[in-house]
């Protein structure tokens, strides 16, 4: 970081700037310094410490987006930060200086219809950080100074790696997912799909309740990580191929299903093994689907889907600081600002790695 003292005679406090992590097309990832913003009233400045690299990101590395969405501009990726409050504005007292806080990325406006409804996650103008979905994009995160509402910041409890509270954000996600479910009190959950988003719902239904939960994917590096997380029994579907047979009989096993792949084929045999009303969560996406109705209809099956979070931001840190769950096992590395590169290429390899985190203090 860097002082730009280009009008130091007007009393205005320096203009501070500091490097960001920013993609120009699908394999253009650079490193440039850029103003880190002015603070307005209710904002703070973050020194961020840890970012994790999420599927968004890596679509933007790889592809330059995801379905319709293409980056127009160079844009600073990231939404999944944690880092220290190294200044506030006169009117804020939510945090201080020196709190070491998770930053919420999700911005809804406050004021659309959804908001009002009590939907933030719907909301009409939602700016979320590290999105092209948005003209102008809105920008990421992943830079080593952050300017943000202080309605943003959780405050981090002391001892807890900066590591872990950079996962707030897709806990949260998982958090959300198993709360679209219903109560999880005493229910079998199936959860399909293992990486970073399904390991981290088998965290928030263990927290939840859950009796039982079993994972199910196509590698056994994921479904290792997926038991570290509070999985009961793990299933690599790719090489037992009869394990839909085995929990089919009698109209089905599971109460719940949280689909976090988006495969259509995960998706039906998750449907084959379900209870008659059941609910299925579906959290990953993958496109359209095709799926069947009359077993749907035949077994009175809720299915419903399931986007981001609101207020299971701050529940998530609060598990995290309490130390209710033990996300640890999600952590593959941590890589410097400067090794950026590397650590997008780790965090693409799905047998590898389960999240890579950029150290901005390194």
């Amino acid at each position: 970081m860097t002082d730009d003292i280009a009008d130091d005679m007007t009393g205005r406090p320096l203009r501070l700037r500091c490097r960001c992590l920013l993609i120009h097309a699908p394999d253009d990832l650079r490193i440039e310094e850029q103003d880190a913003g002015e603070m307005a009233p209710g904002q703070v400045t973050v020194q961020v410490g840890m970012g994790g690299i999420c599927g968004s990101d890596l679509h933007y590395f790889h592809h330059g987006g995801f379905g319709t969405v293409r980056i127009k501009r160079p844009m600073v990726l990231g939404h999944e930060v944690a880092g220290t409050v190294i200044a506030v504005a006169p009117d804020v007292t939510r945090v201080q200086v020196g709190d070491r806080v998770a930053v919420n990325p999700s911005r809804p406006c406050g004021t659309c219809k959804f908001c009002l409804e009590g939907l933030p996650n719907q909301c009409l103008e939602m700016r979320f950080y590290g999105s092209a979905m948005r003209d102008p994009h809105v920008e990421g995160a992943f830079r080593q100074l952050l300017v943000c509402n202080a309605v943003q910041c959780e405050t981090v409890a002391s001892g807890v790696p900066l590591t872990l509270a950079a996962l707030a954000e897709p806990f949260s996600v998982g958090l959300h997912a198993v709360s679209r479910a219903g109560s999880l009190l005493g229910k079998r959950v199936l959860v399909s799909g293992c990486g970073p988003i399904g390991c981290l719902a088998i965290a928030a239904a263990r927290v939840h309740g859950a009796a039982e939960i079993v994972a199910v994917d196509v590698t056994d590096e994921t479904l290792a990580v997926a038991q570290a997380m509070g999985a009961d029994r793990t299933i690599n579907v790719a090489t037992d191929t009869d394990w839909v047979a085995r929990y089919s009989p009698d109209k089905g096993t599971f109460d719940v299903m949280i689909e976090c792949s988006g495969n259509e084929r995960a998706l039906r045999a998750g449907l084959d093994v379900m209870r008659p009303r059941g609910v299925v969560v579906q959290l990953g996406l993958g496109g359209d689907v095709n799926i069947p109705q009359n077993l749907i209809v035949a077994k009175e099956l809720s299915l419903c889907g399931s986007f981001r979070f609101h207020a299971e931001f701050a529940l998530a840190v609060r598990l995290i600081n309490e130390g209710r769950v033990d996300l640890r096992p999600m952590v593959t590395r941590t890589y410097p600002l400067a090794q950026a590169r590397e650590a997008f290429e780790l965090a693409s390899d799905r047998r590898r790695a389960m999240k890579v985190l950029i150290d901005f203090d390194a």
